[in-house]
């Protein structure tokens, strides 16, 4: 690796690319103000230009909210609003820089169901850090669900929490009631403060029916039905993250008023900490202090998506002319001007060595004619030394010869070789506006490079020389626009490749499913000569007319139409040995009005140092509705084109934050050298296995149910239900896509020393079951979530804090009957609690670690708590509508568990409250 000079502007870079990953937000905290905010508009919106007008009111009142709610510390500066390209144009619109739907940090797109309109941010990652983006529907920015979620500014602050701070809601809908201390049934919320009432509330026909909620035998809390409604007039300032909605709430709950009892997604998954205390703790406010004035109304700058406009930057140095690089790096461009880049976008190319060459000016691609004149002009010979600079810059006299600008214009620039100048020209990159998209080929292209890429919001990808790999077709596959409408680009089904030493065949098959099938495409490669190549569609008939190309040794099929759904199998056959094959298949959606299935894969960081892990996460998704119950494999290559494959899960364990979300997950720490690796993700479902999920995302604003005013319930429309929380998948589907690279630093030589431990338990869950107390969670590994752990250690408190933060000295559960199983599995215990006084007793707070065989310790669980008591619900009056006078002959008995409760019905209701565990047997009367 080339070694540069440790200059601060150097220094400053490094650190840029330390803390920004590629896929990441383009937010920055300018003093106490937010810049470079990006709101998308979804190219699937049809053109509404007061939804701009709607954005903006949204968050000039936000920017507000957000000051007094943070203490007069943060607030909104600066927002660009992407307005998509099918929208007419004016002349208040700009061309963007670097922005695009990729960076967006609210999307404004159709719900992902009919009718849901909820706001939510797609958050699939631990406490205190960053989520992904926020999701409001059009319907929603225009003011019609205010009734449903309250006023949009207040709202998208708790959102912004989610985003940016990594809290969660304080609510929960699975559990909306929970038992307190009090020993009685509270709305799960925080604060306590927020006063309401308990009720059953239906209508139908125009007609509602109130009632007090009755109490589950089993749960010993209430029925499915029962829910909480607040007051309308309130004093209380907390919490954001439970009703932002309440016009009195301007706050987060803080330490002092916080709720540790209340089983909140909150407490789960930032250890019971105050909301306040986890955004008290983060890096923007430790960079901030309060201001003492108010701030200016944010700044907004409309910016209108248009043709894309790119610079091909082909390496054509000595060092290309080895291992087959320049046949392969044709064979890449050919794939993407043929089929990736998108018609009526303008193209150019650029060669460089030491010096740099315009072989063609831009020209729009409109028809095959135009592809053509460009693919004649792809390199031909390899020569000479590599000025990285040089050619970026000819790049740019290409886009001012075509009469551009360079904001949001785009530079592919492809190298395999180092170049000490490359660093030199970073700046003048950025303040150009262009983005660049880097791969890198081979083991000893300049890692300067990749800080111009993500300094630019381009995308970084690796390639290495083993071809059978695919990875530089799979990295020019990945530069389709960022910002076109998901129906329009092309999606890779398959991309594999071997070589072909005992067998000369490569045998499989690739689905395609009903979302997608227009524009298919069918590329073969190899590396000597060229194979036999049979495909048959799913009738079974066989198509031969496959264009060879022989002098770059590829052959590639474009399927008419549609494509036909089902199976297509392809079966290659080597003509020679140690044949290289590789085979790529394209698609596209069958019908714009019906999104296809996607995958989109990424890892938590761009550059890591051992021994800290990596996380990987694949995304599938068919618009925003998630699909759970794939099948998703990760294969890492690292820059000397080893491999290691994972299998990525959505269980809701280890790496994985939320069970079945739609997002896979899993720990990678099998590095074997220093350098770049890159990541591609491979997804597969089936019949009756991969769902699209109906349930309602996570992290979304609390929907209200209704008001109370003046003791009486004003209830809003019931929120669209679906009758199940999944749909089969109707027919099978096949995925794949590439995830970028990362950079690893300080990888030992040799056999890795064991410095990993078990994965932290996320998803302990305890029960009373009579006397016992019966946990589950998912079994960690011996190294975070591979092998198996060698014991576990389970700890008790009546007090939460003491547990969790001196679990050493918490009470001990005996353990040695719990024989430790696969990481993964599901894993069961149940004990009876020793040392707890009944009488005494409110909670059992339960953690449990886990210890590997070198004795490294995973860290205390996720707490976990069961009552221990059965806890008093309201009195159940009876159900026959208000009369006047006095009933002496009804008689109301309600069991709430182990409390019988006798009401006699007067005009006054006399209740005798009798406890059966009372030794004494004594009767209370209120």
């Amino acid at each position: 690796m080339m070694a540069f000079s440790r200059g601060p502007v150097f220094l400053l870079l490094l650190l840029l690319y330390l803390l920004w990953g590629s896929d990441t937000s383009l937010i920055k905290l300018n003093g106490n103000g937010y810049e470079d905010i990006i709101i998308a508009i979804d190219p699937a919106v049809p053109e509404d230009t007061t939804i701009i007008e709607h954005i903006k009111g949204m968050v000039t009142k936000a920017s507000t909210y957000l000051f007094e709610a943070t203490e007069k510390r943060f607030f909104f500066k600066n927002v660009s609003i992407l307005i998509p390209e099918s929208w007419k144009n004016s002349s208040q619109y700009r061309r963007p820089k670097q922005e695009s739907y990729k960076h967006a940090d609210i999307k404004v797109a159709p719900p992902a169901f009919e009718g849901r309109d909820e706001p939510y941010t797609r958050q699939f990652t631990q406490c205190e850090e960053k989520a992904e983006y926020i999701h409001f529907t059009p319907d929603f920015v225009l003011g019609r669900k205010q009734v449903e979620y309250g006023d949009s500014g207040k709202l998208l602050v708790h959102e912004w929490a989610h985003l940016r701070w990594g809290v969660f809601d304080e609510y929960n809908e699975d559990q909306p009631f929970y038992s307190a201390s009090s020993k009685k049934i509270e709305a799960t919320r925080c604060s306590t403060g927020i006063t309401g009432m308990n009720r059953v509330h239906t209508c139908q026909g125009g007609s509602c029916i109130t009632r007090r909620c009755r109490t589950n035998s089993t749960t010993k809390l209430y029925e499915k039905d029962c829910q909480f409604f607040p007051d309308k007039v309130q004093s209380e300032k907390a919490s954001i993250m439970f009703m932002q909605s309440i016009d009195s709430v301007t706050e987060f709950c803080k330490k002092e008023n916080h709720n540790r009892e209340a089983p909140t997604l909150h407490n789960e998954k930032c250890q019971w900490r105050s909301t306040w205390e986890v955004i008290s703790s983060s890096e923007d406010f430790n960079s901030s202090t309060p201001m003492e004035t108010p701030p200016a109304p944010p700044f907004f700058s409309l910016l209108r998506i248009s043709e894309r406009i790119v610079c091909l930057v082909l390496d054509v140095s000595g060092s290309m002319s080895s291992s087959d690089r320049l046949n392969r790096m044709n064979q890449a461009a050919k794939y993407f001007l043929s089929q990736i880049i998108e018609n009526r976008s303008w193209v150019g190319m650029v060669h460089f060595s030491s010096q740099a060459t315009i072989v063609h000016e831009l020209i729009q691609m409109n028809s095959d004619i135009e592809r053509n004149k460009l693919l004649q002009t792809l390199p031909t010979s390899a020569i000479g030394g590599t000025s990285i600079c040089s050619g970026i810059k000819t790049a740019f006299q290409v886009f001012k010869n075509g009469e551009y600008q360079t904001d949001g214009t785009e530079i592919l620039l492809l190298s395999d070789g180092e170049d000490s100048t490359a660093k030199d020209c970073i700046d003048e990159v950025k303040d150009s506006g262009s983005i660049v998209h880097f791969i890198a080929l081979g083991p000893s292209a300049d890692l300067a490079v990749t800080n111009m890429s993500i300094l630019t919001g381009g995308n970084h990808k690796l390639a290495t020389d083993e071809a059978q790999n695919n990875g530089l077709i799979d990295a020019f596959g990945a530069l389709a626009s960022e910002n076109t409408d998901i129906t329009q680009k092309s999606l890779q089904l398959e991309s594999k490749g071997a070589i072909l030493n005992n067998s000369l065949w490569l045998n499989d098959t690739v689905v395609i499913d009903s979302t997608v099938g227009r524009d298919t495409f069918f590329l073969v490669t190899w590396s000597k000569q060229a194979p036999a190549i049979y495909l048959r569609d799913p009738k079974g008939t066989q198509t031969t007319n496959f264009t060879m190309d022989f002098a770059s040794k590829m052959a590639y099929l474009s399927i008419p139409g549609t494509a036909e759904v089902g199976v297509w199998t392809y079966n290659l056959e080597a003509k020679e040995n140690s044949e290289i094959l590789t085979i790529t298949v394209t698609s596209r959606a069958a019908n714009s009005s019906v999104p296809p299935i996607t995958v989109n894969a990424k890892v938590n960081t761009d550059t890591n140092t051992f021994p800290s892990p990596m996380i990987v996460y694949a995304e599938v998704l068919q618009g925003y509705t998630p699909i759970i119950g794939a099948r998703v494999t990760a294969t890492i290559e690292s820059n000397s084109g080893k491999t290691e494959e994972l299998v990525l899960l959505d269980n809701g364990a280890g790496a994985d934050a939320f069970k079945d979300d739609g997002v896979y997950s899993r720990f990678f720490t099998a590095y074997s050298v220093n350098g770049r690796y890159s990541l591609k993700v491979r997804a597969d479902g089936g019949t009756n296995s991969a769902r699209r999920s109906l349930r309602h995302p996570s992290s979304r604003a609390a929907y209200i149910p209704g008001w109370v005013v003046d003791g009486e319930i004003q209830g809003n429309p019931p929120r669209p239900e679906m009758t199940e929380a999944t749909q089969p998948v109707v027919e099978n589907f096949s995925r794949t896509a590439s995830g970028g690279a990362f950079v690893m630093s300080n990888v030992p030589s040799g056999p890795l020393p064991d410095l990993y431990p078990p994965n932290r338990i996320t998803d302990l869950q305890a029960t009373l079951d009579g006397e016992e107390i019966s946990l589950t969670w998912t079994a960690p590994g011996d190294d975070y979530d591979v092998g198996r752990v060698q014991q576990y250690i389970i700890r008790t408190s009546e007090n939460i804090i003491d547990l969790r933060d001196n679990f050493n000295n918490s009470l001990r559960v005996d353990t040695t009957k719990l024989t430790p199983k696969e990481a993964n599995s599901k894993e069961t215990f149940a004990f009876k609690p020793e040392n707890i006084s009944e009488e005494n007793a409110t909670y059992i707070f339960i953690a449990i670690e886990s210890v590997d065989k070198n004795n490294l310790s995973s860290g205390p669980s996720n707490i976990a708590q069961v009552a221990m008591f059965t806890p008093q619900a309201e009195p159940v009056p009876d159900e026959s509508p208000r009369s006047s006078g006095v009933s002496i002959s009804t008689i109301v008995l309600s069991v709430v568990g182990s409390v019988v409760l006798v009401c006699i019905i007067v005009s006054t209701t006399i209740c005798i409250l009798k406890n059966k565990r009372s030794s004494s047997g004594a009767a209370t009367t209120f």
